[in-house]
């Protein structure tokens, strides 16, 4: 069940790879990005998520079937091994995305197999991954990611990520950031797929402390709550066969994933 009568039940995966191997990163994130991720949600949502971390190196990445099924909202981290992921948890996360569960995709999962699958699209964008400066304006005001996020945020060193960022037009365009190069990028933008909610957020290279920031923080778990889905249950979209005037009792084919 998906609905108000739980906590927001919030899987952080982290690909937990940079923090393995490089001594800086570690310095940023001792006990992993992931864990990071997942304090700034609790800082800012308390008692109304509960929210656990998993990681590439768990078993089926920490993605089984049974996780996936009580999770309502998935935040995913990955940069340096997204070929490691198996098909086979894309295809289980795709499917789960589709019949309702909510994805947040963080940076450079903008490469995620999970994030192209859903876009149907290269993904690709400019970047540089010198020391810069990023501003991150917010574009509507009015949407829910947005509220108690200051206007606009600096986020004193970060990577940049520039257009052309090639991804679907997005549902809708919730932020946008500058760089001292003069480049521009949609760094906060949702998509909708089947029943489930996408938010993508750029910021959050690994080399800075980017999931540290408060205002950082806030938009993440504004994004959680976005994401959740108010539908009594998880369901897959499916092709039905319906009669005249019989409006409620499809039937004849099984899905369109299926045939």
């Amino acid at each position: 069940m998906s609905g108000a009568d739980h906590p927001i039940r919030v899987v952080v995966w982290g690909e937990n790879v940079h923090e393995q191997e490089q001594q800086e990163v570690r310095d940023i994130y001792p006990d992993g990005m992931h864990t990071t991720i997942k304090e700034g949600i609790e800082e800012n949502l308390g008692g109304r998520a509960s929210v656990s971390a998993v990681t590439l190196q768990d078993a089926e990445h920490g993605l089984t079937e049974e996780v996936l099924r009580g999770t309502d909202v998935l935040v995913w981290w990955g940069h340096a091994a997204h070929g490691d992921v198996a098909d086979e948890v894309v295809a289980r996360i795709h499917r789960h995305v589709l019949a309702g569960m909510g994805l947040l995709v963080l940076h450079s999962g903008h490469w995620s197999k999970i994030f192209g699958k859903l876009m149907g699209t290269s993904c690709t964008l400019r970047w540089r991954s010198k020391n810069d400066r990023e501003i991150v304006w917010t574009v509507d005001p009015t949407h829910p990611i947005a509220q108690g996020v200051p206007h606009p945020f600096i986020i004193p060193a970060q990577e940049m990520y520039g257009e052309f960022f090639d991804v679907p037009t997005p549902d809708e365009l919730v932020f946008l950031s500058t760089f001292t190069g003069g480049e521009v990028f949609r760094s906060g933008m949702t998509y909708r797929r089947g029943f489930g909610k996408i938010f993508f957020f750029s910021p959050g290279d690994q080399d800075y402390p980017v999931y540290h920031q408060k205002e950082v923080r806030r938009v993440l778990a504004n994004g959680v709550e976005w994401a959740m889905t108010l539908r009594p249950e998880r369901t897959d979209p499916v092709l039905l066969r319906y009669e005249p005037e019989d409006f409620y009792n499809g039937h004849g084919y099984s899905g369109a994933m299926e045939n």
